[in-house]
């Protein structure tokens, strides 16, 4: 590394925000960047490690102390196509990503991990504003033609991978504009949408076609769709979102998260046909469950105006250290606190909403919870216990429901016949990701189960080595976790 002992001189330093009072007055990102001369000094703090932990943390295999050493020494092009050789969407990651590289970072055992995700969100905006992501078609290719169903960043990643082999690839996507979930289940205040729309202009030039507004099962049997491509890759998330079984689940005022989230993101887009309304101003908000959804909800309600906002979480409030029973380099279950919780949100732990409460004309206007405890007999599951006399009831005109997802959507999996596992995902090899079909594979949290958007590029480019394989049946060069792609960006 450039600088040895940068770890022992720079403190770590990320993004500042803007201040509340302005931010929520719109949806646009309100990080504050840091000049050059700090991103270097943050590039510095990388150890030099003899084994750097953080390429096993990130799910991409990205060559995270090469990147860095790069941008400590200006070499910020060099430090692009590093990043780029593991990860299509960095653009992506160093926004959205919980950074499992900066838990895994060997200086974090001691020390304040390397800001990695920071340094990555930064090296692909100098590459956007420098030119250097440029189209980059095959120069040959196989007449082999593949269909992606859906646009998130599995179907994304999937795409441009078989394309880079030459492969002849259609993205279907049934909203009427590409990125799935990056479009419109993330706020703009995370990641405005003209950040999906370049890159997929790059994608379009390297040859990639798009089909937006159909839906693969409907509007295209699958029968239609085995006829007229050579192998079909399902990347379309696990979008069944989980009830709360509750009385008075049925109000109205009781909504799914993601409906929230998706109404408002086409609301910001412009769109005007967006059905009953669903808005938090002038509300008391409560948000069930404390997951990054539940946090998106909260930032949206406060830009919307809400009277408060209040956030349950079932679980017990974990503490800002590293429990002793995750130790380094594990993914620790600590006390996270986002953006949107600093923006006025009350967080309340270990309790359990029982029932909402309505008036004659079926509209929320409160619900009653409970305290719960959790117990941990040895050799069982814990087991969750109501606090006697803890019940409390809470005014509330919308309740958010961001409970997380059950599985994916079963329509053109049952229509190609299908085998699902007991996840209620869709079952298939962890070899080659084909499912019980030959010529059917499936990525991201099809496959997997809801996860992060960085496991959902993995798995398209892994997904994408198997299918070249089986496509032109001799081994892929397309690369695995970690190997690095051509130096293309």
């Amino acid at each position: 590394m450039g600088k040895i002992t940068g770890f022992l001189e720079f403190d770590r330093k990320v993004e500042a925000y803007e201040p509340v009072e302005e931010r929520i007055k719109n949806y646009k990102e309100f990080t504050i960047p840091l000049d050059e001369k700090e991103l270097k000094n943050q590039g510095a703090r990388c150890m030099d490690c003899g084994i750097p932990f953080c390429h096993s943390g990130c799910p991409l295999g990205n060559l995270i102390p090469d990147f860095n050493d790069a941008v400590f020494k200006g070499k910020w092009e060099k430090a692009a196509t590093i990043l780029h050789a593991t990860n299509n969407f960095p653009e992506f990651t160093g926004r959205l990503c919980p950074a499992p590289c900066e838990e895994a970072c060997v200086l974090g055992i001691n020390e304040d991990p390397v800001s990695i995700e920071n340094i990555e969100k930064n090296i692909v905006e100098k590459a956007f504003e420098n030119g250097w992501v440029k189209a980059n078609p095959p120069t040959t290719r196989t007449g082999k033609t593949v269909a992606v169903v859906g646009s998130g960043p599995s179907g994304l990643a999937t795409a441009q991978q078989l394309n880079r082999a030459g492969h002849l690839v259609t993205v279907f996507e049934r909203d009427q504009k590409v990125g799935g979930l990056l479009r419109y289940g993330i706020p703009d205040f995370k990641m405005e949408k003209n950040i999906i729309d370049r890159r997929i202009d790059v994608l379009k030039e390297e040859g990639i076609i798009f089909k937006t507004g159909i839906n693969i099962g409907v509007d295209i049997k699958a029968d239609d769709l085995k006829k007229d491509f050579d192998a079909i890759v399902l990347c379309g998330g696990a979008t069944i979102r989980r009830k709360l079984p509750i009385e008075g689940a049925d109000l109205k005022g009781v909504v799914q998260a993601m409906d929230f989230l998706s109404q408002n993101n086409k609301r910001v887009d412009g769109i005007k046909d967006l059905g009953p309304e669903i808005k938090a101003t002038g509300k008391d908000v409560v948000v069930i469950g404390g997951g990054d959804t539940g946090s998106d909800c909260i930032g949206t309600s406060f830009r919307h105006g809400a009277t408060s906002v209040s956030n349950f979480e079932i679980m017990t409030k974990g503490t800002p250290e590293r429990p002793d029973d995750q130790p380094w380099p594990f993914w620790p279950m600590r006390l996270r606190t986002s953006s949107s919780h600093k923006e006025g949100a009350e967080r309340y732990f270990s309790i359990s909403t029982k029932k909402f409460i309505g008036d004659k004309e079926g509209n929320l206007t409160g619900l009653i919870t409970s305290e719960v405890e959790w117990i941990n007999d040895p050799g069982q599951r814990p087991s969750l216990k109501e606090v006697e006399g803890t019940e409390k009831e809470w005014k509330c005109e919308l309740a958010l429901l961001a409970l997380g997802f059950t599985g994916s959507e079963m329509t053109i999996a049952a229509q190609l016949g299908l085998e699902a596992d007991p996840r209620t995902n869709i079952k298939a090899s962890v070899k080659d990701y084909m499912t019980n079909i030959p010529g059917v594979f499936v990525a991201g949290d099809q496959r997997r189960g809801q996860s992060l958007i960085v496991w959902a590029i993995s798995e398209g480019r892994q997904a994408a080595h198997h299918i070249d394989t089986y496509l032109m049946q001799s081994p892929s060069r397309l690369p695995l976790k970690g190997e690095g792609d051509l130096p293309r960006l």
